[in-house]
């Protein structure tokens, strides 16, 4: 009985179960996440700068200098979006690497100048897009979300 219920309520449109998927925690972070992208390039697009590429440019200048696979444990990037944004970035002249005196085999990332004048530059409209972001939520409803995110990471 159960079964022709859940089939009746999948041809008429109705939920064959209580998933409702707009309540469903993934599909709100990816909905939040698109929203925090969506005023990232609307306030810092025009620097030429994805999300990932900006926050190895701000983990780098918080750094000194720091490997590949540092870089992307401390931006939380996979090692393949880590490899292009360094790519990326080597490419526009933000950032440069030179052989690590320990270990040859690595390469060590640093800011150019090009790179340091350009997250100075950037940072106000970062924190700009962070409370745009927020701005739905009080003072404390921010402080509380923040923490319980950090929570789940």
């Amino acid at each position: 009985m159960a079964e022709l219920k859940a089939l009746a309520d999948t041809e008429t449109g109705g939920p064959p179960d209580d998933y409702v998927l707009e309540d469903q925690v993934g599909h709100l972070l990816r909905r939040a996440h698109q929203r925090a992208t969506a005023i990232f390039l609307d306030r810092i697009g025009d620097s030429g700068l994805t999300p990932p590429q900006f926050a190895a440019l701000v983990k780098l200048r918080d750094m000194g200098e720091v490997s590949q696979n540092h870089l992307g444990r401390l931006t939380a990037m996979d090692p393949a979006t880590n490899q292009g944004v360094i790519r990326r970035l080597s490419a526009k002249g933000l950032i440069r690497g030179a052989p690590d005196r320990a270990d040859r085999r690595r390469a060590l990332w640093r800011l150019t100048e090009e790179g340091a004048a350009l997250v100075a530059t950037l940072v106000d409209a970062a924190k700009a897009v962070a409370d745009h972001t927020l701005g739905p939520l009080s003072s404390a409803e921010r402080r509380d979300f923040l923490a319980m995110l950090r929570r789940l990471t």
